[in-house]
């Protein structure tokens, strides 16, 4: 039989107050501040909505880091937190006591709930309040409103949720006297005016990370595209599923498309901290990797470019470029390399040997002759931890080799390689007893040179059940 712990005399005074929201709130004004955070969390956790809006509205701290309590969305939870707010900037409640400078309605971790400092004149959040400069001769409760800085993220979908919807129409109304930073901001499948409405309340100049995953083709990005310029503090920019205007107004000719790739690539230029740049499925990347790259200010630390075609120029390029002899993390994953000369790649690496930490290769269909031309500047990454080479067209031979190579290869902890060749019959088929015993043989080299830590070896998916066999610690068989 478990023994549970009683609940502690300060527990049941929160209670208590809970039971009783009349004098829950009266009693506020007294409340010692270092009471504040644990009966505010139980307020919000409990859905007490007057209490939680009283609080808010008397909330004694510099931060109010409520996002991270809103695991499950509950908009009369959320509507009260908003009122309180309105209230503290209005002073229409405890008018001595406002000293609310952010609100962080983020998602994330946050040590203000769990490890308390007890300060009261400390900084609860990581981020710092900007300081404005304010016309003397503005109404009183307006120059408050001006300290407080709004701090969130926005993940849209075409169809707002209630809080998104409830939020937004807050902000747009106080625009003009909030600081309003979103700095983790996702858009898929949303109308570019749309995006520009929102933009015109969360200012572009202070988004740190951005991933467009909308469909649009390339005219309606090339209209998003001075938004995107506006963007000096985007330090990650993912892009995905820009396609070719196959049914748009008026005739589409490629002097018109390439004007407006051309209008997309130039905002690249106006990103001065950018450093991961991600995009997958964008058609008009070949032929233009140069155009892109040039205009780049600072070195990239992550290169990910997936699930479309590179030119054998494009490839050329990236051992010459200078943004790119700082990686960290190159992902190529879904680009057909089966026809391409991998020698620019190769040399790639070799400018990279000292930061690479991530290589993903998955999905190349890279031959034998190929890996020869990486094998040498692969075995000179010394810091290289994960790489994926899945889906590959490689045999016994050049994988031994390969293996061979990355001896030195000491951080490594995640690997994953494609099954040899031999483990297929001539029309593709998976053969499980040479699967078994070829893998086992790689295996028994691998650990001849080091003790690996993650890895896998895996087939192509199976013709019958789609399925793969894997053998990691041992063969797991497809079903069939």
């Amino acid at each position: 039989m478990s023994v549970q712990t009683p609940p502690t005399l300060m527990k049941l005074a929160r209670q208590a107050l809970l039971r009783n929201e009349a004098v829950a709130i009266s009693a506020l004004q007294k409340l010692p501040w270092t009471l504040f955070p644990a009966l505010f969390k139980d307020a919000f956790n409990g859905r007490h909505t007057r209490i939680v809006k009283a609080m808010v509205a008397a909330w004694p701290f510099p931060c109010l880091p409520v996002g991270t309590l809103m695991k499950t969305p509950n908009l009369e939870t959320f509507q009260a937190v908003l009122d309180g707010v309105d209230m503290q900037l209005k002073g229409e409640f405890h008018p001595g006591r406002e000293k609310l400078q952010v609100l962080d309605l983020r998602n994330v971790q946050h040590s203000f709930w769990n490890i308390w400092t007890g300060r009261e004149d400390g900084d609860c959040s990581a981020e710092t309040v900007d300081e404005r400069p304010v016309v003397k001769d503005l109404p009183r409760y307006e120059l408050r409103w001006r300290h407080l800085k709004v701090v969130t993220d926005l993940y849209l979908r075409l169809r707002l949720n209630e809080e998104q919807a409830c939020f937004l129409k807050w902000v747009q109304q106080r625009k003009d006297f909030l600081q309003i930073h979103c700095m983790n901001m996702k858009i898929w499948t949303v109308p570019v005016c749309t995006v520009k409405e929102i933009l015109d309340v969360f200012h572009p100049g202070n988004i740190e990370e951005l991933e467009l995953n909308t469909g649009w083709d390339v005219f309606t990005l090339a209209q998003f595209a001075p938004c995107l310029g506006q963007m000096k503090s985007l330090r990650k920019l993912s892009l995905a599923r820009v396609c070719r205007n196959a049914f748009g107004i008026g005739p589409r000719t490629a002097d018109r498309e390439e004007k407006c790739i051309s209008k997309v690539i130039a905002q690249f230029s106006k990103l001065h901290c950018l450093q991961h740049l991600s995009m997958n499925g964008i058609f008009f990347l070949k032929d233009h990797m140069e155009q892109i790259l040039r205009c780049l200010r600072n070195p990239l630390e992550t290169l990910s470019i997936t699930r479309h075609h590179l030119s054998q120029s494009d490839l050329n390029y990236f051992p010459l470029s200078h943004n790119l002899r700082q990686l960290k993390h190159l992902d190529l994953r879904g680009i057909l390399l089966f026809v391409s000369c991998l020698k620019p790649l190769g040399m790639l690496l070799e400018n990279v040997a000292e930061s690479l930490e991530s290589l993903d290769f998955q999905g190349c269909r890279i031959k034998d002759s190929q890996l020869t031309d990486l094998i040498p500047a692969l075995s000179q990454c010394s810091k290289l931890g994960k790489v994926n080479l899945l889906d590959n067209d490689f045999s016994m031979p050049t994988l031994k080799d390969l293996l061979g190579h990355t001896a030195n290869l000491t951080k490594m902890s995640v690997e994953q390689y494609p099954a040899p060749l031999q483990c297929y019959d001539d029309y593709g088929y998976i053969l499980v007893e040479s699967f078994a015993q070829l893998c086992l043989e790689l295996m028994d080299t691998l650990r001849a040179l080091r003790q690996p830590k993650r890895f896998l070896f895996s087939t192509d998916p199976c013709h019958e059940c789609g399925e793969r066999c894997v053998y990691d610690f041992g063969p797991r068989l497809c079903p069939c």
